[in-house]
């Protein structure tokens, strides 16, 4: 955590960036191509798009979808409150 601050402006900033980097890395996005928001707003989920055969269910099974949620909520709700609002 690098934390900065402005007396004359009475700001504190917190940056997080190494702990992004790191959770990138961890989790082999860190070649990922940055946008503003991940899923467009009229893209819409469905069932259809859901694994169908063994072969893409046992896929998913060894992706850590937890682990990556928890990691982004510690750094969105401890850290970084600006992302609240995305």
């Amino acid at each position: 955590m690098k934390i900065t601050q402005d007396r004359s402006k009475k700001l504190l900033c917190l940056f997080q960036q190494s702990y992004v980097e790191t959770l990138l890395e961890r989790f082999n996005m860190h070649k990922a191509k940055p946008v503003c928001m991940p899923l467009a707003g009229h893209f819409k989920l469905c069932m259809e798009q859901s694994p169908t055969s063994e072969k893409e269910k046992a896929k998913l099974k060894n992706l850590p979808y937890s682990s990556v949620v928890a990691s982004l909520m510690y750094d969105m709700i401890c850290n970084s409150p600006d992302l609240l609002m995305l």
